[in-house]
């Protein structure tokens, strides 16, 4: 029997189940037990398409059931190629499978429970159940955000750059439309269109200062605008709400995140995957990292390739480091002695402690 998106109650399938007998020769017909349980939803539903890629896929019945009989042999999930490797959790009336790995990317999987599923009272499910849902997300490596001059400062900001010193920063510095004095802790040398500062490997750039400057900044403004528009716009996400935001002591693969509330990490985080993989991570509040933690890169990642669009503020703790490109639509801060390999890109300040801070290999 397939399972559709409705789901008959106990009751209604008794009174289908009688008519159906009132109707049917008692020589042909398949009698049904009556008390048998039956599926009383599942999440996806049948025919489901987009699905995200970490979904769980979870059947509620409509009566308790015997957890014993709710495990890798009665609840099962395939793909063409066969069975998923999973677990299998069962409490109250729902079951739940865990994919040992995310899905794969626009997928068709069908999933099953079999009549070996029984109730409390020891009685089977009326027949061998079984539905289809199709993942979402991508089966080919994202582009990259096209960050335009943005890219060609390893930190900006629109209204403030404030550093404790002493930092060491390798890349160029812009702010606008906020002028030079709004950047502080670095002890700038003026030049003609731009500073120094020994505490910068490159020039710092700020909207007051000699031609062409301004409308250089101006337009690297405008492109952060654009790249932070492009990473929020990005659809179909492979990953949605995944570990709840809370990302620390995860491997994760390529691809696009999305999740509606604060990320935070609280112990080590893993980016595994090639030179010319994507990551996209949507952040519709905060991102927080703890103290001294970290994220790693493994197996040809690149800094350049990771993109961290946050709605809300960046906080990287105290002497934590971060790889990739922050989008920040509010303030990103580094507190005393963080590192970050990639950008800082900020549509309002940029907060220092001491920090290194390193532009991306191109």
């Amino acid at each position: 029997m397939r399972l559709k998106n409705r789901f008959l109650n106990i009751t209604a399938y008794s009174v289908l189940l009688a008519g159906l007998l009132m109707g049917c020769d008692s020589s042909t017909s398949t009698e049904v037990n009556p008390e048998a349980p039956t599926i009383f939803s599942t999440n996806p539903v049948d025919g489901e398409s987009d699905i995200e890629r970490n979904m769980v896929v979870t059947v509620t019945f409509n009566q308790a059931m015997n957890a014993a009989t709710i495990n890798n042999a009665t609840f099962t999930v395939e793909d063409e190629s066969g069975a998923v490797s999973g677990s299998v959790e069962y409490s109250g009336t729902t079951a739940q499978f865990f994919p040992d790995n995310v899905f794969e990317a626009r997928t068709n999987y069908t999933a099953k429970i079999s009549i070996e599923a029984m109730s409390t009272t020891g009685v089977s499910i009326a027949e061998n159940t079984e539905w289809d849902f199709t993942t979402g997300g991508n089966n080919q490596t994202l582009d990259v955000v096209d960050l335009g001059l943005a890219g060609n400062y390893v930190m900006l900001a629109k209204s403030a750059i404030n550093n404790s010193p002493t930092s060491d920063i390798t890349g160029d510095l812009g702010i606008s439309p906020a002028a030079g004095s709004s950047i502080t802790g670095f002890s700038l040398t003026d030049a003609t269109g731009y500073a120094t500062s020994a505490q910068v490997t490159g020039r710092v750039y700020a909207a007051d200062m000699a031609d062409p400057t301004p409308s250089n900044l101006t337009t690297a403004v405008e492109n952060m605008g654009s790249a932070y528009d492009d990473a929020a716009g990005r659809s179909a996400p492979d990953f949605v709400e995944i570990y709840t935001g809370d990302i620390g002591g995860r491997t994760l693969s390529p691809g696009l995140y999305t999740w509606s509330s604060t990320v935070t990490a609280t112990t080590d985080v893993t980016l595994s995957g090639g030179t010319e993989d994507v990551w996209i991570f949507q952040i519709a509040e905060n991102l927080t990292l703890s103290s001294d933690v970290e994220i790693f890169l493994t197996g040809g990642a690149q800094a350049q390739n990771i993109f961290w669009q946050v709605a809300g503020e960046v906080t990287v703790g105290t002497n934590a480091h971060v790889e990739g490109i922050l989008l920040s639509m509010t303030g990103i801060t580094l507190t005393t002695g963080a590192s970050l390999n990639g950008r800082m890109l900020a549509q309002t300040a940029v907060i220092l402690d001491e920090n290194i801070v390193v532009q991306p290999e191109d």
